[in-house]
C-alpha cells in the first residue's frame, strides 16, 4: 500500500503543520464563520448517523475510532460503555483530544499517534472511521478494508465524498477553507466503484451505502462494511 502511505504522510503533515488551529476551533463551540458552521453542522450530523448504526448499549465492545481527530466521536462512543481505542495520525490532535475528554471517560479511552492501520491496536467488534478515509482512492480503501476485516467482528463504519457535480465543482473552487488551510486533496467515490475495488481485491463482505449528509460546505456519504466470514 505504497500510495496508501505517501497519503497518510501527507495527511500528518497537513494536520500537524498548518490545521491544527483551524480543526480545533472547528471542533468547539467557538464562533466560526458562516461556510464552516454549515461543515461543522455537517460533521455533527454525520457523527449521530454513524452512532446511529451501533447498539445504544456498547457495554463489553471494544471500537476503533480510526482517525478520531479532536475525540468527539470517541466520547460518545465511551458514553454508550465501549473500550475505545481512539487513533490518528497527527499527535497534535490527538494531544487536543486528550485535553477535552472528560475525566471519567477517561478510563474508557485510550488514545494513540499512529496508524489507524497498526496491528497491535489489537482486534475489535466495530470501526468507526469518519472523514479519515477521503483522501485515497479505491483500491487504497479495499485494501485497507481487507486488513480490516481480519480484526473486526462488527461493522466498519466509514464515511467518503461522494462523486457529484457539485463536489467537484467546490474542490475546484477551494472554498471550504482559505489556501493556507486547504486539506490534501479528497477522492470523490461511488458506492459501486468502492465494490469493484473490493472485488478486485479480493476482499468478502458486504458494503452498504447508508445516507448522504448534505450541510453547505460538507457533503459525505456514510457506508457500512462486514467481512465474509
Amino acid at each position: 500500500m505504497s500510495n496508501y502511505a505517501t497519503t497518510r504522510d501527507r495527511v500528518e503533515d497537513y494536520f500537524d503543520r498548518s490545521a491544527t488551529k483551524t480543526w480545533e476551533r472547528l471542533t468547539s463551540d467557538a464562533p466560526v464563520s458562516g461556510v464552516r458552521a454549515t461543515v461543522r453542522a455537517g460533521r455533527d450530523r454525520m457523527r449521530a448517523l454513524m452512532l446511529a448504526q451501533l447498539p445504544d448499549d456498547l457495554r463489553g465492545a471494544r471500537v476503533l475510532d480510526a482517525g478520531c481527530g479532536t475525540g468527539a466521536m470517541a466520547v460518545e462512543l465511551a458514553q454508550r460503555g465501549a473500550q475505545v481505542v481512539a487513533v490518528d495520525i497527527s499527535p497534535k490532535l490527538v494531544g487536543i483530544a486528550e485535553e477535552r475528554c472528560p475525566r471519567n471517560l477517561r478510563g474508557n479511552i485510550d488514545f494513540v499517534a499512529g496508524d489507524m492501520l497498526e496491528a497491535t491496536h489489537g482486534a475489535f467488534d466495530h470501526v468507526m472511521a469518519m472523514d479519515s478515509l477521503i483522501y485515497y482512492a479505491a483500491p487504497d480503501i479495499a485494501a485497507l478494508m481487507g486488513k480490516m476485516a481480519r480484526r473486526v467482528d462488527g461493522k466498519v463504519i466509514f464515511t467518503l465524498p461522494p462523486r457529484t457535480p457539485l463536489l467537484m465543482a467546490m474542490f475546484r473552487a477551494g472554498k471550504l477553507f482559505p489556501r493556507a488551510d486547504r486539506s490534501p486533496q479528497m477522492v470523490p467515490h461511488r458506492a459501486a466503484g468502492v465494490a469493484n475495488a473490493l472485488r478486485d481485491a479480493g476482499v468478502k463482505g458486504r458494503l452498504r451505502e447508508i445516507e448522504r449528509v448534505k450541510s453547505g460546505f460538507y457533503i459525505s456519504t456514510c457506508l457500512t462494511f462486514e467481512g465474509g466470514r
